[in-house]
């Protein structure tokens, strides 16, 4: 996978609007379920790219360095043998002379040679040091975005659980309406009342009944009355 490749998904997947995913979602938890899946996977790819992207960077870095000391060793090399040229010319060892300044100009070519180096890998190494750190930022966006992820569908399943323990407490109360337990007392209530005005009507019917013996044994008194008065009458008339 190219560097541009990374950098591409990893942009792309950390500018994602989950919001806007999940509004033209139909289904949004079994959506987010997948971004979570997709995030993981595509973090983890970038990591491993990352690493090698990091590997390279730090091999680059260790040949810069060894570029560079090699280049301050031949200097240092090419120095002494230079002075010890001198010393021999001083000396009147001419051919010796010229065989230390012959090692110093090769010393010199060997340092010119690491230095050149050095400075050819120091552009490739400041490219390389901006994507790796563009991809460290961009994998760091995408964790994020994956807690959001995570927390979006975490918060997602716990209200799909308070709106279904809603909707089975409003089905329980609606299947309660349905059968409305208070017109079965009320019914009960009208049966009992019935039978109360029954027994009422009864009472009143024993009652107006006894009314009526006790009125007919007052009409025997009062006619027997009436015959004692008329025998009476009778007997005082003779």
């Amino acid at each position: 996978m190219s560097k541009q490749t990374i950098l591409g998904r990893v942009a792309q997947l950390a500018k994602a609007n989950i919001n806007s995913l999940l509004d033209q979602a139909e289904d949004p938890q079994k959506m987010l379920d997948q971004l979570i899946r997709d995030y993981t996977n595509n973090i983890s790819e970038a990591e491993q790219a990352v690493a090698t992207t990091i590997g390279n960077l730090r091999l680059l870095e260790q040949d810069h360095r060894e570029d560079v000391a090699a280049a301050a060793e031949w200097g240092g090399k090419a120095l002494a043998a230079s002075r010890k040229a001198d010393e021999l010319r001083a000396a009147g060892q001419a051919a010796d002379a010229d065989r230390f300044d012959n090692l110093a100009k090769v010393a010199l070519g060997r340092q010119l040679q690491s230095e050149k180096e050095a400075a050819v890998a120091e552009p490739t190494i400041a490219a390389q040091t901006e994507v790796v750190d563009r991809l460290k930022a961009g994998l760091d966006s995408m964790k994020d975005k994956l807690g959001e992820l995570q927390a979006k569908r975490d918060e997602l399943v716990a209200r799909a659980k308070t709106a279904q323990a809603q909707n089975t407490m409003l089905d329980a109360v609606k299947s309660i309406d349905v059968l409305d337990p208070t017109s079965e007392l009320s019914r009960f209530e009208d049966k009992v009342r019935r039978e109360e005005a029954r027994a009422m009507g009864r009472q009143e019917l024993a009652a107006s009944s006894l009314d009526a013996q006790f009125e007919s044994l007052d009409d025997l008194g009062r006619q027997s009355e009436v015959e004692a008065r008329l025998a009476a009458l009778k007997s005082g008339g003779a």
